[in-house]
């Protein structure tokens, strides 16, 4: 039996990243994190749950978070008054994995994946001004109980990690990445396009029902943070990488 997952010590993580996030908050369930702190949610302030019923994922798709299996939570940024593009805002928080994570990569924008495969998704929610930044990693999954084929989890790729530690590294990285953006830091871009596995690929980019579906070569993430498909830039979508990444 997989041991549960949840927070021992709220106030060592809070202790270890006050630097970033003044007010670090736990809760043993709620509906969504994102709901809750677009309710009532100040800059600076992060809401921990070892279970969400009714968790969003990108297009407003059910995110699945099974009690003490993930690590979720969602984060409250401040957005200042000339803000860098918020397509870079999408891109930060997944890079801030990856620095945690060595093993992992980016399929554009933001899914966090190990061999192909997602561990992670990230949601965020623009309410100027401030975003509302929600991530759910997988920590301890069954493989009978991903939600799709082409989920996994920290555990079922070998990684073992102390809960609360994880918690604080994430918080940092994701303090790091963040101000990078707020800040207008080249480097975020950078690092994002080296851990990016879209760059490169032949994919099909489906948007929003209705629209049309695109295929062709990426050929790079521009400066706004939108992925180029034959040189055209696209804001928004789900990435199929039509061959395996290397």
């Amino acid at each position: 039996m997989l041991e549960r997952m949840t927070v021992r010590d709220i106030q060592a993580i809070q202790d270890a990243v006050a630097e970033y996030w003044p007010d670090v908050r736990w809760v043993e369930s709620t509906g969504s994190t994102n709901a809750d702190l677009l309710k009532d949610g100040e800059p600076g302030t992060v809401l921990i749950a070892d279970e969400q019923t009714a968790g969003k994922g990108r297009l407003d798709r059910q995110w699945v978070s099974p009690k003490g299996a993930q690590l979720a939570m969602s984060m409250v940024v401040e957005v200042g008054e000339a803000p860098p593009p918020f397509g870079l805002l999408s891109l930060a928080p997944g890079v801030a994995v990856t620095d945690v994570v060595p093993q992992a990569q980016l399929k554009w924008p933001n899914d966090v994946q190990i061999g192909g495969k997602k561990i992670a998704g990230i949601l965020s929610a623009l309410d100027m001004p401030r975003v509302i930044v929600g991530i759910g990693i997988n920590v301890a999954m069954r493989a009978e109980d991903l939600p799709v084929d082409t989920a996994t989890a920290l555990n079922l790729e070998g990684i073992e990690v102390d809960f609360d530690d994880f918690t604080a590294d994430i918080l940092l990285a994701m303090g790091q990445r963040l101000a990078q953006w707020r800040d207008g830091d080249p480097q975020l871009l950078e690092d994002y396009r080296a851990v990016c596995t879209t760059i490169g690929q032949q994919v099909r980019l489906e948007m929003r029902e209705g629209e049309e579906t695109v295929t062709g070569a990426v050929t790079g993430v521009n400066d706004e943070g939108e992925v180029l498909i034959d040189g055209t830039a696209y804001a928004v979508g789900d990435v199929h990488h039509l061959r395996p990444t290397s």
